[in-house]
Formats: C-alpha cells, structure tokens, sequence
C-alpha cells in the first residue's frame, strides 16, 4: 500500500516549531443576540524577523448565532518565559460576518511544554 504523503518532496523539510493557540472573542451586542465564539489552531513555523520570529495564525471560529468568523494575521514576536521558552500574543478583529467582527485577544501555549528532562524513577 503506497502512502503519497511519502512521495511529498516537501517531507524532508525539517519542521522548526508550531505553537497551540486557543481562546475566545470578545463578547458582541447588537446582532440577533449577545455572543462570543471560540477558536482553537495551531500557528504556522516561525518566521524569522529581526533577532526573533513571528508565526503566522489563521482561525476559523466555531459556529454561533448562525454565523463563523475568521482570521488571518501574524503573532507578536517570541516573549521569554524562562527555561528556554517562549509564547506569542496576539490581539486583532476577526473578519465581518452578520454585520459584525469580533475583537480577541490571546498567548499561544509554550511550543513544547513537555520538552525536558525527565528525572523519574523507575
């Protein structure tokens, strides 16, 4: 059985880091109801920029009072958070949907948080 994910040329790419990012919007008024909407992704590889990088982070919200929004932008640059890692933070609007956009921000999760040394017992 062939597996054409093997036959990808781009395969052998080595994959820098990705970061988990999850939240919600801000709370809107004014369409049929009040309502917010959640999102959950994973940012693209960094970009290097300057003496740090950025991720690319592109969303879909879930679907609430008959509509979606979506969103497509980059994070702020790597802030440290000790022990060799960091997070992103961003803050934008989604697009508009329902005459409407939602406004969020969030942190990425740190890339790798289980990625130490682990000093159990067996």
């Amino acid at each position: 059985m062939s597996n054409s994910a093997n036959n990808n040329s781009n395969c052998n790419n080595r994959q820098q880091h990705v970061h988990e990012i999850t939240g919600s919007t801000a709370t809107v008024n004014g369409c049929r109801e009040c309502h917010n909407h959640r999102f959950c992704t994973v940012s693209g590889e960094a970009i290097r920029m300057g003496n740090s990088h950025v991720h690319e982070v592109k969303f879909r919200t879930d679907f609430s009072d008959g509509h979606y929004h979506e969103f497509c932008g980059t994070s702020s640059p790597a802030i440290d958070v000790g022990n060799g890692k960091h997070v992103h933070f961003a803050k934008a609007f989604t697009d508009t949907r329902d005459g409407h956009r939602h406004q969020f921000q969030v942190a990425s999760l740190i890339d790798s948080p289980t990625d130490f040394e682990c000093n159990c017992k067996e």
